[in-house]
């Protein structure tokens, strides 16, 4: 199993000369094994496989430099149409009750509460990518025509988000009835987002461009209670590795850099669904693969 983990490790550094000899991996061995031997392989094989860490296998996604980093600002697409209209007033409609609903707005925020605010709402950011990247994938099978380059995108967007909630995990252990509102809101949110994507894919868009630049704003106010209000405590406290192996960290970041990592994420996707939101359904897509 040596090779395949030196080949492994050359895959996650870029090099992707060597390919490990199939006749080292044991369901491609052609001789043949009976009884005690075969089952001693397999625990041989079992036992020398080491889980890899969270955030190993991962898709091509922006690594942000400092200045990136700090250069995120708040903005607004002013809405254009009924369809801009209504996605936008779709979002401040699901913004306002979630605040009220998850008590965000009462009393003083403190970790607790960035914490329950982070990763339900990473839980409803990575369905969108995936029910779109689907659905535009269906309908290349289906029509038997190319995608014009899409999918990869919204894949990415997807696994992004689900890393933000995988980060944030590291931090919180969440409650069975945490559990019981993700289960609920994901499934009417796949419903109603995937029924909405098959009759307007511009809304859709529109729609997640300008959740993203809720999420942009979200996460600058958890800024500002590190530098300045109840969450100081974040400037000091270091990073989870699977951010630091995500994000290309520095080994003595803080969770404060972490978050100024998933402002530019945000940020990023809140471009890209907007630009997509603007082009046509068979307009090929501008961004390639990690961009």
């Amino acid at each position: 199993m040596a090779d395949i983990k030196e080949s492994v490790d050359k895959f996650r550094e870029g090099k992707f000369e060597t390919i490990p000899d199939p006749e080292s991996l044991p369901h491609f061995k052609t001789q043949q094994v009976s009884g005690q031997k075969d089952k001693d392989i397999v625990k041989d094989d079992a036992e020398a496989l080491v889980k890899p860490p969270i955030g190993t296998y991962v898709l091509p996604h922006p690594i942000w430099t400092e200045e990136q980093l700090h250069n995120v600002k708040v903005t607004h697409k002013q809405p254009e149409g009924f369809v801009d209209k209504m996605a936008y007033g779709t979002v401040k409609l699901f913004r306002g009750g979630f605040d009220v609903f998850s008590g965000f707005i009462f009393g003083q925020r403190n970790e607790r509460k960035w914490l329950n605010r982070i990763c339900f709402l990473e839980t409803v950011a990575g369905v969108p990518g995936m029910v779109a990247a689907m659905m535009r994938h269906m309908r290349s099978l289906r029509r038997m025509q190319r995608d014009q380059g899409w999918i990869h995108t919204l894949l990415e967007e997807a696994e992004n988000e689900r890393m933000h909630l995988l980060t944030a995990l590291q931090l919180k252990n969440p409650s069975l009835f945490f559990r019981l509102c993700v289960i609920g809101s994901q499934g009417a949110f796949v419903t109603l987002f995937g029924m909405s994507y098959i009759v307007s894919p511009k809304f859709c868009h529109r729609f997640v461009g300008y959740l993203e630049e809720e999420a942009v704003k979200t996460y600058s106010k958890c800024l500002e209670d590190i530098d300045h209000g109840p969450m100081q405590h974040w400037k000091t406290q270091l990073a989870p590795d699977v951010a630091i192996r995500y994000w290309k960290l520095k080994p003595d970041a803080t969770m404060r850099d972490v978050i100024l990592a998933i402002r530019a994420d945000e940020a990023h996707h809140r471009v890209v669904n907007h630009s997509l939101a603007s082009l046509k359904k068979d307009e090929f897509n501008p961004y390639k693969p990690g961009e």
